[in-house]
């Protein structure tokens, strides 16, 4: 093969070579797999070496025995060749599924270490379509597309040798067949393989359109976006189809030139041979027998160049699959993390602390940011939309790191720390609860899933969650649904409440923690809180003053930057902003 040839053929079959740690893991069975293989293929190629002998001595009633005899060994190898195919095939696929299900645990492991600065730019549907789709590609590559590859590479690799064996001269002009067979795999492979990427990429698309449009269904048919959705949709899946069909395309010609190439030479081979076998250089059974295993040659190639297209498939799909891989976390462990006291007290402290998104690297969120949140003390955020207020709550938890100065707990650079020892000591209180499928009593235990069950009715009661669960019809048992479709805004952030109680975390992070409820729920949980940030640091996000207008210590935020901090009645003193924002909200600022 050309060096240029086999240059782009180990490029374009890296991408697979990646997946080799995995298969190392189960020799054993890749051993049993080879040897069933191997069994199969001899038993295969013992044939016609048969049907070359029964041809050349003939059906004569003298031969009778002998004849006899052939066929009891053809048995024979028949039975051979169905246990070791059985065999074969069992590893083969077992494999297959076996190395598919360990990508997929490796990826969802690297997928969610990714800090969110990567789900900023990338559609989730996406990300699951490569973590599904492009990994059941990749199980048809080394299940079912292996063993057919394995089986006729053997196959061709015999079939070759024993050509040679059987008469030189014819195996001899075969060989010329060789370039006109490999040029067009090789060529249409690379297309093969392009085209496969993009139909990738297209389906991908499609799916991630999906998953965002039903995701958000009721937004969708309360804006009436039914019939618009669904022309999108269309658009999208059709893309992908003309993609997938260009692919198709592609790999119909170039099965219909490996078919049309490998039998035609065999067709061109047999008149050769029967010139030879009437001119008596040659036994009829002797061309019969090079005539099968050229059949079997040709069979092989003709498979192998399909399994090529399906190969350049998976390939198209490992790739996708690596880029995922080698996606770097933004965030990451130390290589010697530092561990938080014993005991910690959840003091937080930003020291000129500066960040900006990485998708909005020319506007500043935080600027020059300098504060302390102590033990035992509420310390509350207040500010206009987009005052960087939900910013520092994500600095906190590092998932992002600052573009300049440092924050601490307890006086520990929350950098030379594990972030999941870092966030260990954080409970959050969201303002958009996430809730998943499951039960009422499941989403409560979901950040401490070790709980006792009697813990987590502990939490519950203590966040009123027990007077809407009790009304459900399993009670605390009952399946909420996806994002937790059947629950109210204000019982979804009661199991949020519910899950912060059960961390027993020394730092509460409350990001407008009763927005969702109303005036009498709000009163009782308000209650709940009271007990929840005693004894911890509390930050604590706020549009509404009352909630917070008792906190020990109150910061103002303005366009990123900390303009003011002090308590309620300091501030409505000397801070215009928190005047204002006052003013709205209470019938007399000074109240």
């Amino acid at each position: 093969m050309p060096d240029n040839i086999r240059d782009e053929t180990a490029k374009s079959l890296k991408p697979l070579v990646r997946l080799t740690p995995y298969l190392r893991r189960y020799r054993r069975q890749i051993v049993i797999a080879l040897v069933a293989l191997i069994v199969a293929s001899v038993a295969t190629l013992i044939v016609p070496i048969a049907v070359r002998r029964i041809i050349d001595h003939g059906f004569s009633t003298s031969n009778a025995m002998l004849v006899n005899q052939y066929f009891a060994v053809m048995i024979a190898v028949v039975l051979l060749l169905a246990v070791s195919s059985a065999i074969r095939f069992y590893y083969v696929m077992w494999l297959g599924e076996k190395i598919v299900a360990d990508v997929r645990d490796t990826l969802f492991e690297h997928l969610l270490k990714l800090s969110p600065a990567f789900y900023e730019t990338q559609k989730t549907g996406e990300v699951m379509s490569r973590l599904t789709a492009d990994t059941t590609q990749i199980k048809s590559a080394f299940s079912s597309t292996a063993s057919i590859a394995l089986r006729n590479g053997v196959m061709l690799v015999g079939a070759i040798v024993l050509m040679i064996v059987t008469s030189p001269k014819l195996a001899g002009l075969a060989g010329l067949a060789i370039p006109l067979i490999v040029l067009p795999l090789v060529t249409y492979g690379r297309r093969v393989r392009a085209l496969s990427r993009t139909a990738q990429d297209k389906l991908a698309a499609s799916a991630a359109f999906a998953q965002e449009r039903l995701s958000a269904i009721t937004t969708v048919q309360s804006n009436v976006q039914e019939t618009h959705t669904n022309s999108e949709f269309a658009n999208a899946t059709h893309f992908a189809f003309s993609a997938a069909a260009k692919r198709a395309l592609a790999r119909a010609f170039l099965t219909a030139a490996i078919i049309f190439v490998a039998l035609g030479s065999i067709v061109g081979l047999l008149w050769f041979g029967a010139q030879e076998v009437m001119d008596g250089n040659l036994s009829g059974g002797t061309l019969s027998q090079f005539v099968i295993y050229a059949v079997i040659a040709a069979s092989s190639l003709g498979q192998l160049s399909e399994v090529w297209g399906e190969i350049q498939l998976a390939a198209g799909a490992a790739e996708r699959l690596s880029e995922l891989l080698d996606e770097v976390p933004q965030i990451s462990s130390p290589p010697n993390p530092v561990p938080f006291p014993v005991t910690s007290k959840g003091e937080v402290k930003f020291s000129n602390v500066s960040f900006n998104y990485p998708t909005r690297r020319n506007t500043a969120a935080l600027n020059n940011v300098s504060f302390t949140a102590r033990p035992g003390e509420v310390t509350a955020i207040v500010g206009p939309s987009g005052a960087g207020k939900t910013t520092l709550f994500a600095l906190i938890q590092r998932f992002y790191d600052p573009v300049s100065g440092n924050i601490s707990i307890d006086g520990l650079d929350i950098k030379s720390a594990d972030p999941q020892d870092l966030r260990k000591h954080i409970a959050v209180v969201p303002q958009d609860t996430i809730i998943f499928s499951g039960s009422v009593l499941d989403n409560i235990r979901f950040g401490s899933p070790d709980a006792t069950k009697e813990a987590a009715m502990a939490a519950a009661l203590a966040a009123r969650v027990d007077e809407f669960a009790k009304k459900l019809p399993k009670g605390f048992d009952t399946e909420v649904g996806e994002r937790g479709i059947t629950l109210s805004g204000g019982q979804r952030q009661r199991i949020a409440i519910a899950r912060a109680i059960m961390r027993n975390a020394p730092i509460l992070l409350l990001d407008e923690a009763t927005s969702s409820l109303d005036a009498e729920s709000e009163a009782l949980i308000q209650e709940a809180l009271e007990k929840l940030t005693a004894n911890r640091t509390t930050l604590v996000v706020a549009h509404r003053l009352a909630t917070v207008r008792n906190a020990d210590c109150i910061l103002v935020f303005d366009g990123g930057e900390l303009v003011a901090q002090g308590t309620h009645d300091q501030l409505v003193k000397k801070n215009a902003l928190y005047a204002r924002l006052a003013k709205l909200q209470f019938s007399a600022p000074s109240a």
